[in-house]
C-alpha cells in the first residue's frame, strides 16, 4: 500500500508500505477519507521538530471501516469513525478514569504519526490498522461531513478541554485564549462561544488565525503581547512563546483557571509564581487525553452549535497531498472518495 511519509532532513514523499492485517479479534482495519494537518504539523515542516528519519504522516482523520475481528461489536464495515491519535484499550484502570493518552496495556505514547513515542503509523495511507476498536472508533453518525470532523482526533478536543470543563462550571465567564501558530487556538475561541461565554479575547496568533477568530465571533486584541490582560475567569495558553505565556497566567483571574495546550520545546523564562500563588490560579498542561473528550465535542457538532469547518484553513485532494503537506500554512483536510 502507499504511506505518505515525512523524510529526515524535510520533504513528504509516496512510499510503499506493507499492508496491515488484522493481529486480534478485538481489531479493525479502516480506510481513512479525510485526514487533517495537526498543529504539530505545521511545526514539522517549518523545521522545528526533527523526525529523526522517516514518519509516517498524519494522526488526525475521519476512516471508514472495511473489516474487523470477530470480537468487535460496536463498529461494522461501512461506518464512518473518528480515529482518536493516541492508542488506548479504554479498559485499564488508567483509560478507566479517563487518562486514555497514558494506557497501560500499550507503549509509552502510543499514537499515529507522531514522531514520539511507540508509533502505530499514519492515517495519511490506504488502510490503518486500528486496535482495541471498540473502545477507540467513534462512529460519527449520520450528518456529520467527515471533512468538518477530521480533527476530532485530536486539536478538537484539545481545545474543548481547555474550555468545556471551565465553562461547565463558570456558565458564562470571559474566555482569554493566547494564540501562536495553528488551529487549536480558533478551535478553543469557536467552542468557548458555541458554550455560551460571554466574551472570547483573543491575543497574539498569525494573520490566518486571527482574521478566523475574528469571524467566529472572537474580539481581535493585539497581536503582540502586553505584560497582562483581564482578569479572566478562563484562560488558554497556546502561544508557544514566553511572552504569551507570561501574559497567560498573570492574566488568569483569582481561583481562574490557565491551560496550556502549546508545547515549549525550551524552559521558559521565569513564571509568576507568587502572583499566581496570591490569586490561586490553576494551571494545566500536557497532553490532551483524546478519546474521552471526542463525544462531546462530537455532541457540539450534531446540535449545530460547533462548525469545525470554519477553522479549516486549506483543502486538497488526497492524490495531492504531498505538496499540500510540504507547503500547507494553516490548518488542512486532504479528502478522498
Amino acid at each position: 500500500m502507499r504511506q505518505l511519509t515525512y523524510l529526515e532532513g524535510g520533504g513528504v514523499e509516496w512510499r510503499d508500505a506493507d499492508e496491515p492485517r488484522l493481529q486480534g479479534d478485538c481489531e479493525a482495519l479502516v480506510r481513512p477519507v479525510a485526514v487533517a494537518t495537526c498543529d504539530l504539523d505545521l511545526w514539522i515542516t517549518r523545521g522545528r521538530i526533527p523526525v529523526g528519519g522517516s514518519l509516517p504522516a498524519g494522526h488526525e482523520g475521519v476512516a471508514e471501516v472495511v473489516e474487523t475481528g470477530e470480537a468487535v461489536a460496536g463498529v461494522q464495515p461501512g461506518d464512518l469513525v473518528s480515529v482518536p491519535f493516541q492508542v488506548a484499550c479504554g479498559e485499564c484502570a488508567t483509560c478507566a478514569g479517563g487518562h486514555t493518552g497514558n494506557c497501560e496495556r500499550v507503549g509509552r505514547m502510543a499514537t499515529y504519526g507522531i514522531p514520539i513515542g511507540e508509533n502505530y503509523g499514519g492515517f495519511l495511507s490506504d488502510t490503518v490498522r486500528v486496535p482495541f476498536a471498540d473502545a477507540m472508533l467513534l462512529p460519527i453518525g449520520e450528518g456529520v461531513a467527515p471533512a468538518a470532523v477530521a480533527s476530532l482526533s485530536d486539536n478538537i478536543p484539545d481545545a474543548w478541554r481547555a474550555v468545556g470543563p471551565q465553562l461547565e462550571a463558570n456558565p458564562g465567564a470571559e474566555v482569554l485564549i493566547c494564540a501562536g501558530a495553528g488551529s487549536i487556538a480558533v478551535y478553543a475561541a469557536a467552542i468557548a462561544l458555541a458554550l455560551g461565554a460571554s466574551r472570547v479575547d483573543f491575543a497574539g496568533g498569525e494573520a490566518g488565525e486571527r482574521a478566523r477568530a475574528g469571524e467566529l465571533g472572537a474580539n481581535l486584541l493585539d497581536a503582540e503581547f502586553p505584560e497582562r490582560l483581564g482578569p479572566y475567569p478562563v484562560v488558554v495558553d497556546h502561544s508557544a512563546v514566553h511572552e504569551g505565556l507570561a501574559c497567560a497566567l498573570r492574566s488568569t483571574a483569582p481561583d481562574g483557571t490557565c491551560t496550556i495546550t502549546a508545547i515549549y520545546f525550551e524552559p521558559s523564562s521565569p513564571v509568576p509564581l507568587l502572583e499566581m500563588y496570591t490569586k490561586g490560579v490553576q494551571v494545566a498542561t500536557g497532553r490532551v487525553h483524546a478519546r474521552p473528550a471526542m463525544e462531546p465535542v462530537l455532541e457540539l457538532v450534531r446540535d449545530g452549535r460547533l462548525r469545525p469547518e470554519r477553522v479549516t484553513a486549506e483543502t486538497a485532494a488526497w492524490e495531492d497531498a504531498p505538496d499540500a503537506v510540504a507547503g500547507h500554512e494553516g490548518k488542512l483536510v486532504v479528502t478522498r472518495a
